[in-house]
């Protein structure tokens, strides 16, 4: 219970999450904002522009990894085996949740709202690190 608990608090109070992706054996990493809503476990909600070429890796490879990126030099949420695919919700349709997450999103969400979409990783479990000798799983 320690670790889903340390999940569901690092899910909500980390900013950024680095995206691992791959194709054509050539990996690549970005940092991606993200909202998780626990009610809809196992599924993490990010945006990006249309036609980014981020996007474009997705449907040449849906298989991804993240990493939450730590708020205190240790802690962090790592997936291993997550698959990314587009959302059927748009940035209008979560707009609350991520404006509360980042305020700034407001401003982004009015002036190139049209231009972004929402992207899903779907994933069951996750690997917790608590500290260097706390570590342990969460099956979702």
């Amino acid at each position: 219970m320690e670790f889903l608990q340390a999940f569901h608090r690092m899910m909500e109070n980390t900013k950024d999450i680095a995206l691992a992706t791959s194709v054509n054996n050539v990996p690549n990493v970005r940092v991606v904002n993200f909202y998780y809503d626990p009610q809809k476990k196992g599924v993490l909600y990010f945006s990006s522009i249309k036609d980014n070429p981020k996007t474009f890796e997705f449907s040449q490879n849906n298989k991804v990894a993240f990493t939450t990126i730590p708020v205190d030099m240790i802690e962090h949420t790592r997936v291993t085996k997550g698959i990314v695919k587009k959302s059927d919700f748009t940035i209008f349709d979560l707009k609350e949740a991520f404006i509360k997450k980042y305020p700034s999103y407001e401003i982004m969400i009015a002036q190139a709202g049209d231009r972004l979409a929402i992207y899903e990783i779907h994933f069951n479990e996750a690997n917790i690190t608590l500290s260097f000798d706390k570590q342990g799983k969460v099956t979702l």
